[in-house]
């Protein structure tokens, strides 16, 4: 599965390295090309799995969207990074 996850951390000081690590642990392929969005691929059924991991590293005041995610997509990146997800999150 493919999920989009997004978050803001409230106030300074927040744990972004907790945040990072549930991530990535919750990935088998990651990318994060923009800042506070995560395009992951994982071995979790739902994004409430994939929330689970990231939900102990969050505060209250703290907001996080996680998406399943289908292989429909545009934008503007590098070619490298397309590439990446074309070969490596989709792929």
């Amino acid at each position: 599965m493919v999920y989009m996850i997004s978050y803001d951390l409230n106030k300074s000081g927040k744990n972004y390295d907790g945040v990072f690590e549930a991530i990535k642990k919750a990935s088998i392929k990651w990318c994060h090309y923009l800042d506070s969005t995560w395009l992951i691929k994982a071995n979790y059924s739902s994004a409430n799995d994939v929330f689970d991991l990231i939900k102990p590293n969050l505060d209250s005041d703290d907001r996080c969207i996680v998406i399943e995610v289908e292989n429909n997509k545009q934008g503007w990146l590098t070619k490298e990074q397309w590439d990446f997800i074309n070969n490596e999150i989709f792929g």
